[in-house]
Order: C-alpha cells, then sequence, then structure tokens
C-alpha cells in the first residue's frame, strides 16, 4: 500500500477525467509556483519538472503552467504562498498528513477545523502524527502489469519496493527518487506520475470506512489542501 490511500489513487483517476475542474488547476498552479521557487528550468529542477508533468497529464493549459512558473519566481502577480504541513486525527482516532499550499494561513486552519470536527476529528500538535509515518519517493507506471524482466529491471534502477494496487507504484528512498525515475525512463517505462510522500509505517483497520471517506473528499475539495495521507487501510 502506498502512502496514498486506495481512495486517494480513486480521486487521482476521478480528477484526470474531470481535469478542467478550476478547483484541480489552483493546486496544480500553486504546486508549480511553490516549486519554481528554486528555479524555473524544469530540467534543472525536478520538483518542477514533476510539478509541471503532473500538470500536462492533467491538461493543464500551457498558459496557465507558464504564468505559475513565473510567479514561482518572482516575476509573476499573486499571493505568497506558502507550502506547510498539518497534522491531524481522523474518526476512530486514524492518523492523517495534510499537505497544504496557501495564501492564508488562518483561513486554511479555520478550514480545516471545521470539516475535521463535523467527522469526529481534529488536528494535532507538531509531532503527534508525523512519526507514524516515513517519507518515500513514489513513481506510479502506467503499466497494468509486470513481467519477471520488468521487475528486475525496477529493482535494478535503484528502487526499495513495487506495490500492486489499483496502480503500480515503485516506492524509493526520497533522495533517489530522481535518479530512480531517470533510470526507469532510461528502460522505456511509462510514468504516470512521480512525487514525495508520507507512507504510514503500520496500517490500522476502520469500522466506518464511509465516515471516514466523507472526511477525506471533503478535505480534497478544499482549494488549500494539496495532498492528503493516512494510515487507514481503506
Amino acid at each position: 500500500m502506498s502512502g496514498h490511500s486506495k481512495w486517494a489513487t480513486t480521486k487521482r483517476a476521478k480528477e484526470a477525467k474531470d481535469s478542467k475542474r478550476s478547483s484541480l488547476f489552483t493546486k496544480l498552479s500553486k504546486n508549480i509556483t511553490i516549486a519554481a521557487r528554486d528555479g524555473q528550468d524544469p530540467d534543472a529542477n525536478f520538483k518542477l519538472r514533476m510539478a509541471v508533468d503532473k500538470a500536462k497529464a492533467l491538461s493543464m493549459p500551457k498558459d496557465n503552467i507558464e504564468r505559475a512558473i513565473k510567479r514561482g519566481g518572482g516575476t509573476g502577480e499573486g499571493d505568497n504562498i506558502e507550502s506547510l504541513v498539518y497534522e491531524a486525527y481522523g474518526p476512530e482516532g486514524v492518523a492523517i498528513i495534510l499537505e497544504v499550499l496557501t495564501d492564508n494561513k488562518n483561513r486554511t486552519v479555520g478550514n480545516l477545523k471545521h470539516v475535521l470536527s463535523k467527522a469526529g476529528g481534529n488536528l494535532g500538535s507538531s509531532g503527534s502524527v508525523l512519526w507514524m509515518f516515513e517519507m518515500k519517493g513514489q513513481i506510479i507506471l502506467k503499466n497494468s502489469s509486470l513481467s519477471e524482466e520488468e521487475e528486475l529491471k525496477i529493482i535494478e534502477s535503484g528502487a526499495e519496493d513495487i506495490v500492486r494496487d489499483e496502480q503500480i507504484q515503485v516506492l524509493t528512498n526520497k533522495e533517489d527518487l530522481a535518479l530512480v525515475r531517470e533510470n526507469l525512463a532510461k528502460s522505456n517505462f511509462e510514468i504516470e506520475d512521480s512525487d514525495i510522500i508520507y507512507l504510514a509505517k503500520d496500517k490500522v483497520s476502520v469500522s466506518d470506512e464511509e465516515k471516514l471517506l466523507r472526511l477525506l473528499d471533503a478535505l480534497d475539495d478544499d482549494d488549500d489542501v494539496n495532498n492528503i495521507y493516512t494510515n487507514a487501510d481503506i
């Protein structure tokens, strides 16, 4: 199981089919802007290349991408965006990590508290949840299956593990993500997405999956929430 739950994998597929939603483009734009602060050339800035590739895969217009890059480089208009991580508890005490991109922290915190409280959850203090996760590189392949030879090539590329869920995911040490992605591309693997994720060390079962799924959907509907990770086994 990846750092993304099955819920997030399904959500990503839904987004790909409904990629013209303004809320999705807002999130993609913020992600590009943050990444571009470390350099506006995707070939020299791996984080930016991942953000741009994701935006292109979800049919974000080229003009939108270029504006987001300029904003990150300080040459475009737009509010200052912060990249923040919040820790939370959901129903039945499940752990949740929220990666947020926001231009108004007070608004974001207020919205998160409201959504969480409606589901019987709450924001946690710093460090209350992070210890249950570890940061990993994740590469999602377009392959629907793998041969033994392909599996061997993936391991030889420097990957730590292969996870078969609704999609084939390659897990790496977070420092090795760029190298492994490059090696996989050289071996002619088609890459759908790649990112640094929070992977739950242990999964916990929940008795009311629907309640948790409704909470995760509500959190994801917030334009400021970029990524969600949970240790729930759903």
